[in-house]
């Protein structure tokens, strides 16, 4: 979704739910790249079965904005 949506769709409690166990920013200025926004990578994934062969899965553990 764009980023002016997520600002209003998402709250500050979102983001820190959607963050759990990742350290990064938690307040209101970086509300428009809280997860939810973005499409799900387990989904696109799936979508592109005939494309890929996955061999690993990472796990986000920081994000650095601003």
């Amino acid at each position: 979704m764009s980023r002016s949506k997520a600002k209003k769709s998402f709250s500050v409690d979102d983001l820190v739910k959607q963050t759990e166990g990742v350290e990064c920013r938690k307040d209101g200025g970086v509300i428009d790249e809280i997860p939810g926004a973005y499409k799900s990578i387990e989904e696109v994934m799936n979508q592109q079965t005939d494309l890929v062969e996955v061999v690993a899965t990472l796990k986000q553990v920081v994000c650095v904005k601003g």
